[in-house]
């Protein structure tokens, strides 16, 4: 597969173009998410083309009352095949025993690994997903803006941006056409700064 003759030809493609051709190579197509702001543009888009696409949420139990709350009006407002995974420790013990060390912490790595990694390794491990969908745009971090529309995971799997080459302001128009909600007040314990990696796309 020539990745880079595909981004040529997807370039100018819709998001719902380019995730139709990827439904139609796919035998195992899955979307992840963590209700991040805009997230629900590629819930939407994906959904719209394939109705019962298996959704993967890790949930690392850290996030905002509102996070929590906006990731259930999105569930039900597009009927999302959830699929959650969640760390093998709850947060209460997880205070007791490591806290939530910050990122020059040696400790980071293992927490990292314990609320994200983990949990998302073992979705990909039982639903072997040949094709997987994301919302990683350019612009967002260095890492990001060195992949493109589509491009291979660590593990060999495609994956598929359809809104790479998009803005705030195209996705804010976006969901105002298809009405849909947004939320900001949004914390991922791993990451802390927005311009950092959380360690599943390098």
């Amino acid at each position: 597969m020539n990745l880079e003759e595909i981004n040529k030809q997807l370039e100018d493609k819709s998001p719902s173009e380019i995730i139709s051709w990827a439904i139609s190579i796919a035998d195992k197509a899955v979307v992840t998410t963590n209700f991040r702001p805009y997230e629900v543009a590629i819930l939407n888009a994906v959904s719209e083309v394939k109705k019962d696409i298996k959704v993967i949420w890790c949930d690392t139990g850290y996030n905002t009352v509102q996070t929590y709350k906006h990731a259930e009006e999105i569930i039900e407002k597009l009927n999302l095949n959830i699929q959650l995974y969640v760390p093998k420790q709850t947060v209460a013990h997880r205070n007791v025993v490591l806290g939530v060390p910050s990122v020059e912490d040696e400790k980071h790595k293992l927490f990292t690994k314990q609320v994200k990694l983990e949990p998302f390794t073992r979705a990909m491990k039982e639903h072997e997903p040949d094709v997987w969908f994301t919302n990683l745009r350019k612009g967002q971090t260095a890492f990001r803006d060195s992949i493109d529309i589509v491009s291979k995971s660590k593990e060999g799997i495609l994956k598929v941006s359809p809104f790479y080459h998009w803005s705030d302001e195209d996705l804010d128009t976006y969901l105002e056409q298809y009405n849909l909600p947004n939320e900001f007040t949004y914390f991922d314990p791993t990451k802390v700064e927005s311009n950092r990696e959380c360690g599943l796309h390098i």
